[in-house]
């Protein structure tokens, strides 16, 4: 249930000093397949941490042997220098996984880059290399689960998936509690699989899953520096799915990490699924869905057990959708408390004591529809993010 799952790749986990707690902070994914082909989709924020810049220019080329992680530290907004960091590193996980094996012979162009943890300071680069070389020295088949364990920030748990195709398979890992919005999340995800797929197969299946999976949870509406997420293929199954079967495969495997990521998110007692039906356009769904879980008043009442809905209609009424104001129809697990805009059925019906909360949204303008996912919001999430330093 790893991103060593799929044939042809290795991982490892270790500590290098990065997190004061001494927790495993380093992660390495490498592929050793035939094929060495790539996608990645980054965040939308334009101040972008100097792994994102680095591993962009690193995927248009195409080519990607291995992925080099870390926790305890950001590398956003640090400058040049910052920048220059990253290349380094890169550059010493090349020769040293080139020195460990040399039938690979790649160079710092091959490897991407990824960061996690607190903005505005520079990492300790020889903490860093150290903790690549025993990252090399520790690659093994098995190595997925402490890669996976090693890129937590302020997550309580792993976050990993399997979603089989046929002969082959997609492999993922993620981290992310926090800031989950739109564009991705502060989040970092290596999916794997062992299809044949070039870059530009591997691009439109990826595009395609995280538009309607990692796109649409919404945690806090924060939007991070670092969010990335790359798709890796080795060719080693020697199968070659057709473009629905790929897209179909990362979708699910994209989905189950999705949802992991907004179970564990920061402080989180609810887990929310925000269904958006009759719009007029999905774009309008999802602004209405969107808008609704970023309101801090539902979040609120939802981790009161409250089902206010009339905060959710005050929300569904900031957005540029097509509706009436007495069109509209909401639902909170399964209860009408709003019918055409106004009171419905008694809103004591709802049962709010579970973890899981639906709340149904019919605009009544026509046949689309989309889901956003969040949580409520609670003391615990406050008191983490004004007490986070990682």
């Amino acid at each position: 249930m790893t991103v060593t799952t799929p044939r042809g790749f290795r991982a490892a986990g270790v500590a290098a000093g990065l997190k004061a707690s001494g927790a495993s902070d380093v992660a390495l994914v490498v592929n050793d397949g035939p094929d060495a082909g790539v996608a990645g989709v980054f965040t939308a924020n334009r101040v972008k941490a100097a792994p994102v810049l680095w591993t962009q220019q690193v995927v248009h080329g195409g080519v990607v042997r291995a992925v080099v992680l870390n926790s305890g530290g950001a590398n956003a907004c640090t400058g040049p220098a910052g920048f220059q960091d990253t290349h380094a590193t890169a550059e010493h996980t090349a020769a040293a996984l080139t020195a460990s094996s040399p039938r690979l012979m790649l160079g710092a162009g091959e490897v991407a880059v990824c960061s996690t943890g607190l903005i505005g300071e520079r990492l300790p680069m020889s903490a860093l290399l150290s903790g690549v070389r025993g990252a090399v020295r520790g690659l093994s088949r098995d190595g997925g689960q402490p890669a996976a364990e090693a890129i937590m920030t302020t997550d309580t748990r792993p976050k990993t998936t399997v979603a089989a195709g046929s002969g082959w398979t997609v492999g993922g890992m993620a981290k992310g509690a926090g800031m989950l919005a739109p564009a991705m999340a502060t989040m970092l995800c290596v999916l794997t699989t062992d299809a044949v797929a070039g870059p530009d197969a591997l691009d439109a299946a990826l595009r395609a899953a995280t538009r309607v999976t990692f796109d649409r949870i919404d945690s806090d509406g924060c939007m991070s520096t670092n969010d990335t997420v790359l798709l890796l293929s080795s060719g080693a199954s020697g199968i070659e799915p057709s473009e629905v079967e790929l897209a179909a495969a990362v979708t699910a495997a994209c989905h189950d990490l999705a949802q992991q990521l907004i179970a564990d998110a920061e402080g989180a007692t609810k887990q929310i699924a925000i269904d958006v039906v009759g719009a007029a356009t999905e774009d309008d769904a999802v602004e209405v869905g969107r808008s609704v879980a970023r309101n801090n008043l539902v979040k609120t009442a939802l981790f009161g057990n409250d089902p206010n809905w009339g905060r959710v209609l005050a929300a569904v009424g900031t957005t540029a959708a097509v509706f009436e104001p007495d069109g509209v129809d909401v639902a909170v697990n399964g209860v009408w408390v709003c019918r055409g805009g106004a009171a419905a059925e008694d809103r004591s019906k709802v049962d709010l004591t579970g973890r899981d909360v639906t709340i149904r949204i019919d605009l009544h303008t026509g046949d689309a529809a989309a889901t956003i996912w969040t949580n409520d919001l609670s003391h615990a999430y406050v008191h983490e993010n004004s007490a986070y330093s990682s």
